[in-house]
């Protein structure tokens, strides 16, 4: 167990943290020239060298998988957006509004490595030969927005933006858009909707924002940690970055992992994908805390299934945790320990999930207030056992298919984790009150 808390880069070397290397050398990296003496803006140079469907070749090649949850491989999502014929604007997003419980990878690499992910957007922006890129940045980050401006502004004087970049005849433009903090703009069409000044509701799809995204032109959406890899694959090529996890997962490259809540060091750290979770919980984040024990833990934000302890030791890729029933997520674990009320942390999540439903659709609108209804009765003291049945008819009404986007869904996978582990404290809720309300009724 770790008695004291290890840095996000580990050794610091270059071959094995990509992401976060630069922080080994300095605590952030806000200045272009600074960046530019770390390696800085190589890759992108390299890819203006090629044509852009070579750079698309090597982006394809190393497998690279979106880092905000979805896990879709960028090369072939870029392989789908439609050809350039031309005809008006192309559009490039970073998705970087982190608003999912216990997630905080992308504001770590906003605040300290803005230039990595600018980098990043340039060599993708180059490679599908958009003319526009905007990052759509959750509204509270406010110092990540600011050295995100500041990072256009450097570059912009050195002839990295704007009108016929670096005299190769490309014209690229990118700003930053605050958003106004709801965290269905994490779904992307919900996103374009707001970045067009427009409700943000999901979209209905076909036609998917490669054909017909912002402004009905073909868009590009990704999240900040997945334009971060951009660069170091671009010099060190996808061999290099597949071998990364060699011996761990199939899941190629490093992640950010992260652990939040009854742990001794809260924090992120970049490390191999299929890391376990032990790992991350006990050499990294330090263990539990004194005295506690480890109950349960969300592997990748609040809209994933709860893990027990018994799970602990699975490697953190995609294919494991989902065969445990869960997701990958973010990779930031919420870490619960053994006095937790999983009726009450169950409770607090939908509460969340319920709030920030857009109310495009009924089932979600209406079925996550009843959810959080019922979950209230049961932690109150006022439910019946008929609210757990109601709880587990919700699990099915509210899942994939049943409604227009993935939200609610994404609710039910700590509500549905929570009655199959931990049905017992729902029932004792009710049990242990039930004498209280007969006598009153009498």
């Amino acid at each position: 167990m770790n008695t004291e808390p290890k840095p996000i880069y580990g050794d610091g070397n270059p071959e094995t943290h990509p992401l976060t290397l630069r922080l080994s050398k300095q605590e952030h990296v806000r200045s272009a020239d600074d960046y530019e003496t770390l390696e800085g803006y190589e890759g992108f140079k390299k890819a203006l060298g090629m044509p852009p469907k070579d750079v698309l070749e090597i982006v394809k090649a190393a497998t690279v998988k979106g880092r905000g949850g979805a896990g879709f491989p960028a090369g072939i999502k870029w392989s789908l957006m439609a050809p350039n014929d031309n005809s008006g604007p192309r559009y490039l997003i970073c998705n970087a509004d982190e608003m999912e419980p216990g997630t905080f990878k992308d504001r770590l690499l906003m605040e300290r490595l803005p230039h990595q992910l600018i980098e990043g957007m340039l060599i993708a922006g180059y490679t599908l030969e958009a003319t526009h890129g905007y990052i759509f940045i959750r509204g509270e980050y406010i110092e990540a927005a600011q050295y995100l401006n500041e990072a256009l502004e450097q570059i912009r004087a050195k002839g990295y933006l704007g009108e016929n970049i670096l005299d190769t005849g490309w014209n690229f433009e990118m700003y930053v858009h605050t958003g106004a903090g709801r965290y269905i703009c994490g779904e992307e069409t919900a996103l374009i909707n707001s970045l067009e000044g427009r409700r943000a509701n999901p979209r209905t799809k076909p036609p998917f924002p490669q054909v017909a995204g912002a402004w009905g032109r073909p868009t590009i959406v990704n999240n900040v940690e997945t334009y971060n890899n951009l660069p170091a694959i671009m010099l060190r090529g996808p061999e290099w970055y597949i071998g990364l996890s060699a011996g761990k997962s199939k899941d190629p490259g490093t992640k950010i992992y992260g652990a939040s809540g009854k742990v001794r060091f809260p924090g992120l750290w970049e490390l191999p994908f299929g890391t376990t979770a032990r790992e991350v919980i006990e050499e990294h984040a330090g263990g539990m805390r004194d005295g506690l024990k480890l109950k349960a833990w969300l592997p990748g934000g609040a809209s994933t299934d709860f893990l027990t302890a018994d799970h602990i030791d699975l490697p953190m890729d995609s294919d494991s945790i989902m065969k445990a029933g869960s997701r990958l997520g973010t990779c930031l674990l919420m870490v619960f320990d053994e006095n937790q009320c999983m009726v009450s942390a169950t409770r607090n999540l939908e509460e969340f999930f319920a709030r920030e439903s857009c109310g495009w659709c009924t089932p979600c609108r209406d079925g996550l207030p009843w959810s959080v209804k019922a979950l209230r009765s049961i932690e109150n003291g006022e439910g019946k056992m008929e609210d757990i049945q109601h709880l587990q008819e919700l699990t099915k009404k509210l899942w994939i298919g049943k409604t227009f986007c993935a939200h609610a869904p994404g609710a039910m996978e700590p509500l549905q984790s929570a009655l199959k582990y931990w049905r017992h404290e729902f029932e004792a809720k009710i049990k242990d009150h039930a004498p209280a309300r007969e006598a009153e009724q009498a």
